[in-house]
């Protein structure tokens, strides 16, 4: 028996409305492809409800928030929190995969690795993925923040003509400082975690000069005298004082000159407390080796034993271990198998060079 035609009328219509309810169904809850996925990277992320200019503030994400990129319009990019929370961020804020992986390769060098010195911000600092201004920044830093720093790196100024046009202002960070004197070639790079207000580390490159080192009294005014930048210090004992108090020992090393120089430090000094005189005075000095850091700090017999110090000695070229021990305010240094006698070393001028071991004035 033939079916009506008013009843095939009304099948096909239903057929078809069907179809263009699964196809609005598939159109809208489709999953959402993803492009990519990218990290938070500052320490507050805004996520707005749209790419518009006139949008409205939906949530807020911390440094470091895994997300999955959903979308790019001009300078902004959607975005899908791990919550499953979609909006719109910043380009400029995000970290790709490869500069996350990098930063946490950073974190986990400076881990593992003692700091060489202590400091804090002196302007609002940038810190770079690697060093030298020119590699991507991955943080601002604010004027005031403690940081360690543990490894330097010399790098080449770059040209101010490539860096700013003459009507230009520059940016907060290293960038500020890029109408360095002509006469600076290279400048020194720090490896350096930050300690943020809220509690959380984060590692990269500053510019060195940015750090104010935290050296306590008296050696920057020893520093000064003698004419050096220091590098780093440490504490090598502590002994008593008049009223018998405990007064820590130090080991300074530096370098004199520009910064940009291709060794660490040049420059050991240590300072033991006097008694008689009530003051520091300099118990040795030494300036015929190009230190390479760290400087390890050692004591024998333990603890309490008396301490020395070791460093890596780049003159000529080569790697050689410098061993330095100290017994109650002498300083001598310890030969090592193969070290060259100096009355035979005419090869180098510094390693010839006899240490000096004086007393401060």
């Amino acid at each position: 028996m033939p079916i009506p035609r008013s009843i095939r009328k009304l099948l096909l219509g239903s057929a078809v409305v069907l179809l263009v309810c699964i196809a609005a169904f598939i159109r809208f809850h489709r999953p959402t492809p993803v492009l990519g996925v990218a990290y938070a990277g500052a320490k507050q992320v805004i996520l707005w409800d749209s790419s518009a200019e006139i949008r409205e503030p939906i949530g807020t994400l911390k440094y470091g928030d895994r997300l999955e990129v959903l979308d790019h319009y001009q300078e902004r990019t959607k975005v899908r929190t791990a919550g499953g929370q979609t909006g719109w961020v910043s380009e400029n804020e995000l970290l790709t995969v490869d500069l996350w992986q990098k930063m946490r390769d950073l974190e986990a060098t400076a881990a593992a690795s003692p700091a060489e010195a202590r400091g804090e911000t002196d302007r609002i600092s940038n810190l770079h993925i690697a060093p030298g201004r020119e590699t991507p920044r991955v943080r601002q830093l604010g004027k005031g923040i403690p940081v360690e720093l543990f490894q330097r790196q010399p790098v080449d100024v770059p040209l101010l003509s490539a860096k700013l046009k003459p009507a230009s202002a520059p940016a907060p960070g290293d960038d500020a400082d890029a109408a360095a004197p002509a006469a600076v070639k290279k400048e020194d790079w720090w490896l350096a975690r930050a300690k943020l207000a809220d509690g959380s580390t984060v590692t990269g490159w500053v510019l060195g000069r940015f750090v104010d080192l935290e050296l306590p009294a008296p050696l920057p005014d020893y520093a000064s005298s003698a004419g050096i930048r220091a590098t780093a210090f440490f504490e090598l004992n502590h002994v008593p004082d008049e009223q018998g108090q405990p007064k820590p020992q130090y080991l300074l090393v530096g370098t004199k000159g520009p910064e940009g120089q291709p060794c660490d430090f040049t420059q050991a000094r240590v300072f033991t407390w006097g008694k008689v005189k009530g003051r520091y005075e300099t118990a040795f000095v030494a300036s015929d080796f190009c230190g390479k850091l760290p400087v390890k700090i050692t004591h024998l017999g333990g603890a309490n034993g008396d301490p020395g110090f070791t460093f890596t000695d780049l003159s000529d070229g080569n790697a050689a271990p410098r061993v330095y021990q100290m017994h109650q305010t002498v300083v001598r240094r310890v030969k090592q198998p193969g070290d060259v006698p100096a009355k035979s070393a005419r090869s180098s001028k510094p390693a010839a060079k006899k240490e000096k071991h004086k007393r401060g004035k």
